[in-house]
């Protein structure tokens, strides 16, 4: 659906250049939500907005369904960004415009007639739970509310690619989840392709399908979130990692553990989907002669799939302990030893 090939943005300022995307290579699957993470100046923004041709490639080619957008100019290109709406972090709405009349709006530039955009203003404000609002101006609204006029008028034109530039990031928390599960329902019900930049892992846990971790312009980490959240590879990504995995309860509870268990092996689990449901703890018992301590664990919920952590301790003879560790990576599980015999493993 979006693809990318060798991208590269170049920022001239004065006397020097600030190269914001480095030679970026990305496919993005139709009805799919892919995000993009990265903290400020990682060059996330420059991206998603060359999605759209708010920025121009300076190297490279973008591509979204049939159409090289990065090559196309004048009406071509007004044409082809209908079908790619986008929401903004501040909303960017009109302030002098009802809900209804911003919803209206690049409908009435597309030259729709005003019955017909009477008909979709009604659909839209619908879909995004804004009925009996439709009179209010912006600054009538809350946070959640406005974010929700942008998205509908985002899907006006009804796109195949919806653009998220930072779009929950000046809710609160709760207004947060609501958002993006509206999101998700509209992905859901259109077959829409969700395109996100975040610099919160919450978001990405929650809603999308894959990630890309961006850091200096680059991406050094891509896959399902699955994955990524069971093994990050890349430092960066380890540190959006513990935002969302309480990294403080485990360094606690292993400083806790290894005061009160001066022999055996601290193993640290993780499990993926279907691992999770499996009775793992069960059959170590039952097939090695080990001593076995459940300590601590919690599963997490993923748009796609579940994952987990167990702390258990294993105490008994060095082969027995061996053959179990063995076997729990045969499992599929993935085994850290963390601790063994009072001493932190580095």
């Amino acid at each position: 659906m979006i693809k990318l090939s060798n991208v590269n943005k170049i920022y001239k300022v004065k006397n020097s250049k600030i190269h914001a995307v480095k030679d970026v290579n990305l496919n993005i699957n139709e009805g799919e939500i892919f995000g993009i993470i990265g903290y400020s100046g990682a060059g996330k923004s420059s991206l998603i907005r060359m999605l759209n041709q708010l920025e121009k490639p300076t190297e490279g080619e973008i591509t979204i369904g049939s159409k090289i957008i990065s090559s196309i100019k004048g009406s071509e290109l007004r044409k082809a960004r209908q079908e790619i709406g986008m929401i903004f972090q501040h909303f960017n709405l009109l302030w002098s415009r009802t809900v209804k009349d911003n919803i209206a709006f690049p409908l009435e530039i597309a030259g729709v007639k005003k019955q017909e955009i009477n008909r979709r203003v009604d659909e839209l404000i619908k879909l995004v739970g804004l009925e009996g609002r439709e009179n209010s101006y912006p600054s009538q609204l809350s946070g959640g509310q406005k974010q929700r006029v942008g998205i509908a008028r985002a899907l006006a034109n009804n796109p195949r690619v919806l653009l998220c530039d930072e779009a929950t990031s000046a809710l609160d928390p709760e207004t947060t989840d609501q958002i993006l599960d509206l999101l998700v329902d509209i992905n859901k019900k259109l077959n829409l392709t969700i395109a996100l930049i975040t610099h919160e892992m919450h978001v990405i846990e929650k809603i999308c399908d894959r990630v890309a971790v961006m850091e200096n312009g680059e991406i050094v980490e891509l896959g399902s979130v699955l994955e990524v959240f069971k093994s990050p590879k890349a430092e960066i990504t380890k540190k959006f990692v513990r935002q969302v995995m309480d990294p403080s309860e485990n360094e606690n509870v292993i400083a806790h553990l290894k005061e009160n268990h001066p022999t055996g092996k601290l193993i640290k689990l993780k499990f993926l989907n279907e691992e999770v449901e499996k009775p793992l703890i069960t059959t170590l018992i039952r097939k090695f002669n080990c001593e076995i301590n459940i300590l601590h664990g919690k599963i997490s919920q993923t748009h796609i799939g579940s994952y987990g952590e167990l702390f258990i301790l294993l105490n008994g003879e060095e082969n027995e302990m061996q053959n179990a560790l063995n076997y729990i990576n045969e499992y599929g599980a993935e085994a850290e030893v963390v601790i063994q015999n009072g001493k932190t493993i580095s």
